[in-house]
């Protein structure tokens, strides 16, 4: 089997455009990727077409050679741009070799451990603006079968916070811990937001409500901020999905920087470099949760990696999304009573794409505006969830 050619398609979705990659075969074998780059997407196209004149000829079924020589002979390494492109190709040569085999890609990196693991949601909050505002949204998120919420409540805050805006903040969480109960896990997303000093006076006065973590606290750069940070925190600290590669998690898991570690397989270097960091993460005993407010390929192949790695802790994933999300695929998770989403058993990473579906949302710029302003309104108002609901047991 040999590549013949690689593309790509974009698509609209609101908050972003999904970037989803195509690896044609000679033998009619598709595999399917996800190079989605929040603001970034025309950049990472155009190295995944530098890629592609490196990879067509190569047989895909040769994953490792094939990353390991394009990483190498690549004079420039790591970053966004450079990562999401490798990690997408990555992802569809997975897709390529499961989808010859007749199996899962679960089935190629040693078996399932799991058939469902544990999901929170992100989005849930769309539209929200005072505490009750987000109160009503929680309720209305764990009604519908969620038991875990994570949420930026920290508007457009940069390196400090004032006593009253952090005020503001501990009213929104105390909202919504009472709206939920206890039994609901509460996940605090900081964004690279706060300073060291900063970022411990949020954590002390957060730690009221339980959080299962305090999402990067500080910005994604700087270790040793990092490591103050969670040493004087009493939450625990989650952070990488800003992170690239074994490289950028190994410091951090020396220094016991971290509780959690969230590489995102679009970025970080794909499936196999994910299940290494989960390997690393293993023997310091820390949780793997990957960072994962993606689209269909992102969360498939997630998915895969949570049925198949033994300190797999929670998926993360939009709780609805864009109204054409169940049009673009045939993308049909299963959310349980209990909060968690069954493992797709599908052949490779279980996802065909509609073009026609795909052409009717083109490309739309999306900048992000994380430090200007608050985006609270992240998705249209005809939202709906891709969930079948409580149909697992």
């Amino acid at each position: 089997m040999k590549i013949v050619s690689v593309d790509t398609l974009v698509v609209d979705f609101y908050r972003t455009n999904l970037v989803i990659v195509r690896v044609h075969t000679d033998e009619g074998i598709v595999g399917l990727g996800e190079a989605t780059l929040e603001g970034k997407e025309r950049a990472v196209q155009g190295a995944i077409a530098e890629l592609a004149e490196a990879v067509v000829g190569l047989d895909p079924t040769s994953i490792s050679k094939i990353l390991y020589e394009l990483a190498r002979d690549w004079y420039w390494r790591g970053g966004p741009v450079i990562m999401t492109a490798l990690s997408s190709l990555e992802m569809a040569l997975w897709d390529i070799s499961a989808r010859d085999l007749g199996v899962p890609v679960s089935r190629l990196l040693g078996g399932a451990t799991r058939d469902r693991v544990r999901a929170y949601a992100n989005g849930w909050f769309s539209g929200a603006v005072t505490p009750e505002d987000y109160a009503d949204a929680a309720r209305r998120t764990v009604e519908s079968g969620f038991r875990g919420l994570k949420w930026d409540p920290f508007e457009n805050y940069d390196l400090t916070i004032s006593t009253q805006q952090l005020d503001r903040v501990l009213a929104q969480i105390d909202a919504v811990r009472g709206a939920v109960g206890r039994e609901v896990e509460l996940f605090v997303e900081g964004h690279g937001r706060f300073d060291v000093r900063h970022a411990i006076k949020v954590a002390k006065e957060i730690a009221q409500f339980d959080p299962v973590w305090f999402e990067e606290p500080c910005p994604p750069d700087n270790l040793d901020a990092l490591v103050d940070i969670r040493r004087a925190s009493p939450v625990p600290i989650a952070a990488g999905e800003r992170w690239y590669g074994r490289q950028g998690f190994a410091p951090a898991l020396a220094r016991q920087a971290v509780d959690f570690v969230q590489p995102d397989v679009t970025h970080a270097g794909g499936i196999a470099e994910l299940a290494f960091i989960s390997t690393l993460a293993a023997t310091s005993y820390v949780g793997f949760a990957p960072h994962n407010p993606s689209g269909p390929l992102s969360t498939a192949a997630t998915l895969q990696l949570g049925a198949t790695l033994p300190n797999f802790r929670y998926l993360e994933i939009m709780a609805t999304d864009v109204p054409w999300r169940p049009e673009i695929t045939n993308e049909r998770l299963v959310l349980t009573d209990e909060g968690d989403i069954l493992v797709p058993t599908g052949i490779g990473l279980g996802i065909e794409v509609d073009l026609t579906a795909i052409e009717r949302h083109p490309f739309t710029p999306h900048p992000m505006r994380m430090f200007r302003d608050a985006v609270y309104d992240i998705r249209p108002r005809d939202e709906r969830s891709f969930f079948n609901l409580g149909s697992g047991s």
